[in-house]
């Protein structure tokens, strides 16, 4: 394979040229160039071979030379610069060897000093079309793996973003959290001592999930168990009026999600409930989705969020699921007058 791409095929090229350019010649002229004296023939094959020989070299040389001068990228400048080279050096090439060739064979035809303008047409723009064929043939391989590269390159520095901006709004949402719990377990330890004690150690809990099992998804199951343990710590500050429904679907168990999505919700709830101080918190299956909802009553004065549902915890969480869930995820957000209602809908894996 090596011998044949290394001392055939530059031959073939050659001659493929050679008689592209004798055929359009002839055909104008209405000539048989096998009729014409063999000498001649074989002159012109020679030289034809000879450029073949000496165009396949040039290019992979410029090819070397391309890979070595400019890095790996596809771009339409890139693609230009190369071919422009490329078709300079053949031109140069067929013109030192193929014009003095046609000059000595036709001596007698015409003067010596001059060749017919169809002859330099057929010289230059035969062997140059050929060229821009090889080329494209040639470093197909070399622009692909180009585009491959720059399709890597753009997700890496995609996901790199992606990820920056998760961590930017974990890093948000972690104060968040721990001023809360904090808060929450500052007033219970001026009342009830060993309740202040079960709190920190479920507060303890709470922080270690949300330390080491936030970069992978995690089975719904440990993330209701970690907001069951979240309710738990607020309803020791809460108001003795509250009245909490909670209710997970049994068919959660195993089902992948990202963790600490839900959270947002419930920590909306217990800040801003009041009014008749009712919350409902329910998760449930719904085909192939995790249905995630919190109603809570609120103080007609004391409204949860703007008219446009904005808020710190809720923005990010609308960021977080366009991150993690794109095209995959459902946020309904209803503010009422007495009442608010969110809504998580997950397409789980």
């Amino acid at each position: 394979m090596n011998f044949l791409k290394k001392y055939i095929f530059p031959a073939l090229y050659g001659l493929l040229v050679y008689f592209t350019v004798r055929l359009l010649h002839d055909t104008d002229i209405n000539q048989r160039f096998w009729e014409r004296r063999f000498y001649i023939n074989a002159v012109e094959m020679t030289c034809s071979a000879i450029v073949g020989y000496l165009s396949i070299y040039i290019f992979r040389r410029l090819f070397k030379y391309y890979d070595k001068r400019w890095p790996l990228q596809l771009s339409y400048w890139g693609v230009v610069r190369e071919l422009v080279i490329l078709v300079g050096a053949s031109l140069v090439l067929v013109n030192v060897i193929f014009v003095p060739m046609d000059m000595a064979l036709h001596r007698g035809d015409w003067k010596a000093w001059w060749i017919p303008w169809a002859d330099v047409a057929d010289i230059n723009m035969i062997p140059t079309l050929y060229a821009i064929i090889y080329y494209g043939i040639a470093r197909s391989s070399t622009w692909l793996k180009a585009y491959v590269n720059n399709k890597v390159q753009l997700e890496k520095l995609a996901n790199d973003h992606l990820e920056t901006e998760l961590k930017f709004l974990k890093a948000q949402y972690h104060p968040h959290f721990l001023f809360n719990a904090i808060n929450t377990i500052y007033f219970q330890m001026d009342e009830d001592i060993c309740g202040a004690k079960n709190s920190i150690e479920k507060f303890s809990e709470l922080l270690r999930y949300q330390l080491y099992d936030q970069q992978q998804q995690v089975p719904v199951i440990n993330e209701l168990e970690y907001l069951q343990s979240f309710i738990d710590l607020q309803k020791t500050r809460s108001s003795d009026k509250l009245k909490m429904k909670v209710a997970f679907d049994e068919g959660l168990n195993g089902q992948q999600v990202y963790p600490l999505l839900f959270l947002p919700l419930v920590e909306n709830a217990f800040k801003f409930i009041g009014g008749d101080y009712e919350m409902a918190i329910t998760a449930q299956l719904s085909g192939n989705e995790i249905v995630f909802r919190v109603e809570n009553s609120v103080h007609p004065i004391k409204q949860p969020m703007n008219t446009n549902g904005s808020g710190i915890g809720l923005d990010n969480l609308k960021r977080r699921l366009d991150l993690l869930y794109p095209n995959k995820h459902n946020l309904l957000i209803v503010n009422n007058y007495n009442n608010f209602f969110g809504e998580i809908k997950l397409q789980y894996e």
